[in-house]
């Protein structure tokens, strides 16, 4: 917009709001100045407009200036990971999410882009400059940054060994080791195994994040004799502290804890039944346990009479939540609803952990349309949080754990699906999509066998288009740039700026007063020397 083409009285508008902002001495003077403002063209407030636009900034402004910092103690955390959610799929998901509810997508806003503070991640391994989701979520939920495709262990520990994985001295604790210190419950969600990378960082301590199983250790080439040395990360959540005193366990991945049998084709090799000895041990201990494995029996488990809740739905994966095959899986969302349910009855408070991984998963198979899907179903999780959960007592904080290389370009119109075209190519005539990856399977939908551009016109209308890649990868790799972090609730200020990804749950321990902060009685003296 330029200046001079203003109308007088919308540039001296203009001119005020410059004025007043410059001058502002305090937030309460200001805050009179502001809600006293107004503008006189009421009529003429669309887009088109210099007067739209110009109040759409005061209004933002207001709410920044009634922003207060909050530094009660959090009584109650709430991570959310969307896992591979790059800020490029947060953009073309509002986008997406917009237009499903008949929005104007550009302009509209997931749930947590409304939380008062944001900041700035970064994700590399120590060893990786681009990360895996091993390595990061020891970085945010430990405090600890260690090599790639590790999970629980310090540097020292590299990938397969599995000797210095055993050794005490190379294991990290865990927010959850910190909240269960506290007195607090403890929970996981997610739409992956509960033995992936991201959940399985609250409670393992592994040199190899897919030996989930011990077949998965027996199938193993790279742990010759070392194979009785590595424990499975499934074992570790059912036997190990902290995992076996987690509340609340949701997930998929039933054959990383059962037999293999002809109705689990992939089951343990130990022919060990963890789940049975889940439940044994909680009988045992006189705690009140429910195992559940359909939809229907979460949403019609007695929350009152459940102290611990299992629920594995799948044997691997959930199915993606656009596709068909999906109606004995819960959603994310009903998930946190039973998790935040039980965890609340505790009155020490609690700490959730909640993962939308199947964002990651369709990412890697370049299926842009499914991973945003998955990253609206995140969302609507978060929403039933907030609607769960106190504000003035829970930290709420929603991040990625690493990004993925999707690239939304070109020029598309205002409106425009982001699954369409931005236009046609100016060299070879051929279709711009507006979404594409730099590197995956969707390479087949960028040239075919012949080396001419693929003409894909109309496939990307399909939900499984795997969309185009600009180099051939069975998988598309990860993105390497930092990840946004968005937060709410006690001390969520603190997660303000660009840092490294661990400091992360050193600020939910501060906020909440535990783990390397649970010395102190009053949370606000930490900041005094």
């Amino acid at each position: 917009m330029d200046l001079f083409d203003l109308s007088p009285k919308v540039f001296f508008v203009y001119l005020v709001i410059l004025a007043v902002i410059q001058e502002i001495g305090s937030l309460t003077s200001s805050m009179g100045t502001i809600r006293n403002m107004k503008f006189s063209s009421q009529e003429r407030r669309t887009e088109k407009d210099g007067d739209y636009w110009l109040e759409k900034a005061t209004g933002t402004l207001k709410g920044q200036l009634r922003k207060r910092q909050q530094t009660n103690r959090a009584k109650n955390i709430i991570l959310f990971v969307g896992d591979g959610m790059s800020m490029t799929t947060v953009t073309a998901a509002r986008i997406y999410g917009g237009q499903i509810d008949g929005k104007n997508g550009e302009s509209s806003s997931l749930s947590f882009e409304n939380f008062p503070h944001t900041g700035l991640a970064k994700t590399y391994c120590v060893n990786s400059q681009v990360a895996d989701s091993a390595c990061t979520a020891t970085a945010y939920l430990t405090g600890v940054k260690n090599n790639r495709a590790t999970i629980g262990v310090t540097a020292n520990v590299t990938k397969y060994d599995c000797r210095a994985e055993q050794d005490s001295k190379n294991h990290v604790t865990s927010i959850f080791d910190w909240a269960q210190n506290a007195n607090k419950s403890t929970g996981i969600v997610t739409n992956t195994r509960i033995t992936h990378a991201t959940p399985a960082g609250a409670y393992a301590h592994s040199c190899y994040r897919h030996w989930e199983s011990d077949r998965d250790i027996a199938d193993s080439s790279k742990a010759i004799d070392q194979k009785r040395a590595c424990r499975d990360i499934a074992q570790q959540l059912i036997r190990d502290l902290p995992g076996k005193n987690i509340n609340v366990i949701l997930g998929g991945g039933r054959e990383k804890f059962l037999p293999n049998s002809q109705d689990i084709k992939k089951g343990r090799s130990d022919n060990i039944d963890l789940i049975k000895e889940w439940t044994k041990e909680k009988s045992e201990r006189n705690l009140k346990n429910k195992f559940v494995a359909t939809r229907s029996q979460l949403i019609e488990a007695n929350i009152n009479e459940t102290d611990y809740l299992l629920g594995l739905f799948t044997d691997s994966h959930f199915q993606y939540a656009l596709l068909p095959g999906k109606d004995s899986q819960p959603s994310l969302a009903e998930m946190t609803e039973a998790a935040i349910k039980v965890l609340s009855k505790n009155d020490e408070g609690y700490l959730l952990l909640v993962e939308g991984g199947l964002i990651d998963l369709a990412h890697h198979a370049n299926k842009a349309h499914i991973a945003l899907h998955e990253t609206i179903e995140f969302d609507m999780a978060i929403k039933k949080a907030l609607e769960l959960s106190n504000a003035n007592e829970t930290l709420i904080v929603v991040t990625a754990d690493h990004s993925h290389t999707l690239t939304h370009s070109g020029y598309p119109i205002r409106g425009s699906s982001v699954f369409g075209l931005a236009g046609i190519s100016n060299v070879d005539k051929m279709p711009l999509p507006i979404l594409s990856y730099a590197a995956g399977p969707g390479f087949h939908h960028t040239f075919t066998r012949d080396g001419l551009r693929y003409p894909f016109w109309n496939d990307q209308i399909d939900k499984n288009f795997r969309f185009p890649a600009t180099f051939p990868q069975q998988e598309a790799n990860h993105g390497g740039e930092d990840v946004p972090v968005y937060a709410s609730g006690p001390w969520s200020h603190l997660l303000t700026g660009s840092y490294e990804q661990n400091l992360i749950p050193i600020v939910m321990a501060y906020a909440a007063g535990i783990g390397p902060s649970r010395h102190s009685n009053d949370i606000s003296s930490l900041n005094k020397k």
